[in-house]
């Protein structure tokens, strides 16, 4: 082979290795992936070789990770494994062409700047290319590059001042330059400092951490329901008996004071006063408890009906429930784009094309106010921004991970999840159907982690909070200070570019 297959391949096992993987995650490895991308960028001889080997590493790269796609679509989606087995592939393919940018940037910047000027380029792409992914065709951030570093700590938490795309930077940063420290003295210096500043600053904000409000008591609870019987008819008053159990038990344990059940943990219409409502209602009734659940929604209109994917606050007095909509809808999952295109069903069977909701305020139950979040509403950092600009001082996520089946998509949802608690600052609460439920505190550091594909009800102590971290005090200056810099770069490397072909034209 020749030497760039072999960075191919290091980039795209580097890449698996380093996010949550069903083998064993090796955070550090991640840092293969804009290493990687660099040197096959630089090496290149011209600019569409330079696009085209990074392109099909990062490709490579996103496939090792995102090759759970299929299960759902084949799964769930009414398709067959032979049209399945690609659309993981194509996705990729997309995903890579985002990689295969920042290797040509990567080509130009090292011919065209000096080299620790083109390492700092290389930062700032890196993150801006991030928010491109998170932001273009309804976004997909699942590869972000600081989550895979989420089980160390310590090198997650700066976050909490320059978010985990800032942080992605960084650490892309710190590779670049570790690789080019080989000929610049320069470039190894500055890596090592980018690696000392992140250190420093995690270690500081851990030892800064400290809660100064009282514990409230919180209870999730996992009903590990059958995904492909769930909006079967004849399952939902079981489904609905193993939840109030499930939440009875912790009740007597625990005596927490919010239970939270997962994402259409009641798939029907719980609005609807019906004999499936009841048994919740009178075990509310029983107990001293707020109930969140998520379920089904519609609101009727002018001969027309609009459907929601629901979270309901609920409580024994007999007060109407307080809810939220979802607001970040998935595609093909709740809603199908161009359906007359493309042959697919949609994944949620039982109800039609889901709205997205409006209104972002915090549900409220006695001290708490809750930011909520639903399934992968949590991948992005701008919906949780929203939830603590408006008050929350509690992030409570409801999820429903069945979708996904027992791959490496759970963990890796899980670790994006923790990205949320470090930026905000904020206790997250997560419950899912079938995994992985678990509490996470606001150093990014999760708690009480339900086995997958098994019932589970379990308390934790979580403390609201008020204070902001950098991070959200300084979201809207973050960001214009990153067009600012890809502004001022994008005239560095024109300018560049021109100075060398003046150079060239005189000799």
């Amino acid at each position: 082979m020749q030497p760039r297959h072999y960075f191919i391949l290091a980039t795209a096992v580097g890449t698996w290795l380093g996010h949550a993987n069903p083998l064993a995650q090796l955070p550090l490895a991640a840092l293969l992936l804009p290493a990687g991308l660099m040197v096959l960028g630089h090496n290149a001889e011209l600019r569409r070789d330079a696009f085209r080997q990074s392109w099909i590493a990062g490709s490579l790269a996103a496939l090792g990770c995102l090759y759970w796609v299929y299960w759902p679509v084949e799964h769930f989606g009414g398709v067959n494994w032979i049209l399945a087995l690609p659309v993981p592939v194509l996705l990729s393919l997309a995903m890579g062409a985002y990689y295969g940018v920042f290797g040509l940037l990567a080509h130009m910047a090292l011919r065209r700047l000096p080299e620790l000027t083109a390492l700092v380029f290389l930062g700032v792409s890196w993150t801006l290319m991030e928010m491109c992914i998170a932001t273009l065709l309804s976004g997909f951030p699942w590869l972000t590059l600081s989550a895979a570093f989420v089980p160390w700590t310590v090198v997650a938490l700066p976050a909490a001042y320059i978010g985990a795309y800032g942080l992605s930077g960084v650490l892309a940063f710190i590779a670049c330059g570790a690789v080019l420290g080989r000929a610049s003295r320069l470039c190894a210096v500055a890596s090592a400092l980018g690696a000392i500043l992140v250190l420093g600053l995690g270690f500081a904000h851990l030892r800064a951490y400290s809660e100064d409000t009282a514990p409230k008591t919180v209870a999730i609870v996992q009903g590990n329901i059958d995904q492909s019987v769930k909006w079967d008819a004849s399952y939902q008053a079981s489904t609905v008996a193993r939840y109030v159990d499930l939440s009875r038990k912790v009740q007597i344990t625990a005596n927490p004071s919010l239970i939270v059940w997962p994402e259409t943990s009641m798939p029907f219409y719980f609005q609807d006063d019906t004999p499936l409502r009841k048994p919740v209602l009178d075990f509310l009734a029983s107990t001293n408890a707020t109930l969140l659940l998520g379920a089904p929604a519609y609101s009727l209109g002018a001969g027309s009906y609009t459907l929601f994917n629901r979270a309901f606050l609920i409580d024994g007095s007999g007060k109407r429930p307080t809810w939220y909509d979802k607001e970040h809808l998935v595609p093909f999952g709740e809603y199908m784009p161009l359906p007359s295109w493309l042959p697919l069903e949609k994944l949620v069977h039982g109800v039609g094309d889901f709205a997205p909701g409006q209104d972002q305020k915090p549900l409220r139950a006695g001290d708490l106010a809750m930011g909520m979040l639903v399934c992968y509403e949590a991948i992005f950092p701008g919906l949780a921004q929203e939830r603590v600009s408006q008050g929350a001082n509690l992030i409570v996520i409801i999820s429903n991970d069945a979708w996904f089946g027992a791959t490496s998509a759970p963990m890796q949802h899980l670790n994006l999840t923790a990205l949320r608690a470090i930026e905000q600052g904020r206790w997250i609460v997560r419950s899912t159907n079938t995994g992985i439920s678990a509490f996470i505190d606001p150093l990014g550091r999760i708690h009480r982690a339900g086995p997958q594909f098994e019932p589970l009800a379990a308390a934790w102590q979580v403390h609201p909070r008020s204070q902001a971290t950098v991070y959200h005090r300084m979201y809207g200056q973050l960001l214009v200070l990153a067009g600012l810099l890809a502004a001022v770069f994008a005239v560095l490397l024109y300018l560049g570019g021109k100075s060398r072909l003046d150079k060239n034209s005189k000799n």
